[in-house]
């Protein structure tokens, strides 16, 4: 089963802290955004292995792009 992660907010993807094959936890953090001056954290929302990434740094991004895809 796929889980996407999702923008939090509109802004600037500034980087993709893992790579394909990469194993996470849940609330690691897996990316960054750049949102009204500030750095905003985006964490895992489950477990999983990183499948597919969807974003790249420099991407301006909405809440419902997706990131990258955890399986």
């Amino acid at each position: 089963m796929s889980v996407p992660v999702n923008s939090p907010m509109v802004g600037k993807l500034i980087s993709v802290d893992v790579k394909l094959g990469d194993q996470v936890k849940e609330n690691d953090p897996v990316a960054t955004i750049e949102a009204m001056k500030m750095y905003v954290k985006i964490y895992a929302p489950a477990s999983g292995v990183v499948k597919e990434i969807k974003a790249n740094p420099g991407d301006v991004v909405n809440p419902d792009t997706v990131i990258l895809t955890l399986e």
